[in-house]
């Protein structure tokens, strides 16, 4: 058990120094509406006691900020997420699938994660169902991951398709990407949640860190029995 159960930063932040411990990943930093200052702070404190840093939903300013004070962290553009420091070690293989390009930001989200908590991370972008030979290509290689992401707007479907493929539990993740009637990605969330390919799971949309934290759970959980 750590010394401190938790830290307070300044009056905006009470950092919970022992989720490590419980939980097997340190207390992950959610960047957006944070001040520049505080985001400094908050990395800084993380890092001291763990190590190892992520945080999500990231602006450019505040990684330069964050630079400044912790040379050694790394901006991952796409995903909007802040890195500091590597995973002990990578185990086993998460997969992370897109329908399209444009959901590629959020898949980008997932696989940061994914790697951060000590998965080994295979991309396959834009392999939608509308084209789908290019998914049936690359199946045999997805079937190989102990956990598959599947990353999808417009009507959502690729997560259903890939689950009726594969042997692994699928994390579906629903983004605002498609027209009008996409609501900003509750169309792709309710035809996820009513997926009738069983060992299908559903996160919030836009959600790319919780598929990826789930899916590096998932794999470790695998690896940890073999």
């Amino acid at each position: 058990m750590a010394d401190k159960m938790y830290e307070a930063v300044g009056d905006f932040a009470c950092l919970d120094l022992d989720r490590k411990r419980r939980t097997g990943f340190p207390e992950v930093v959610f960047c957006q509406s944070k001040k520049i200052d505080q985001c400094v702070e908050i990395f800084k404190t993380l890092y001291k006691n763990n190590g190892l840093v992520l945080g999500t939903r990231a602006s450019k300013e505040q990684y330069e900020a964050v630079k400044a004070a912790i040379p050694e962290a790394k901006y991952h553009e796409q995903a909007r997420c802040i890195t500091v420091g590597e995973p002990e070690k990578l185990v086993g293989k998460v997969a992370v699938c897109t329908a399209g390009t444009t959901d590629i930001p959020v898949a980008e989200e997932a696989a940061v994660t994914a790697y951060m908590c000590g998965a080994n991370v295979e991309k396959f972008y834009d392999v939608g169902v509308a084209g789908l030979h290019r998914l049936l290509d690359r199946i045999d290689e997805i079937r190989t991951a102990n956990a598959i992401v599947a990353v999808a707007g417009m009507e959502g479907a690729l997560c259903t398709v890939i689950g009726g493929l594969v042997t692994v539990p699928v994390i579906a993740v629903p983004t605002s990407i498609g027209y009008g009637a996409n609501f900003e990605g509750v169309s792709a969330l309710l035809a996820m949640i009513n997926s009738c390919a069983a060992g299908t799971s559903v996160v919030n949309i836009d959600n790319g860190f919780g598929a990826g934290y789930s899916a590096a759970q998932i794999n470790a959980m695998v690896e940890g029995g073999k």
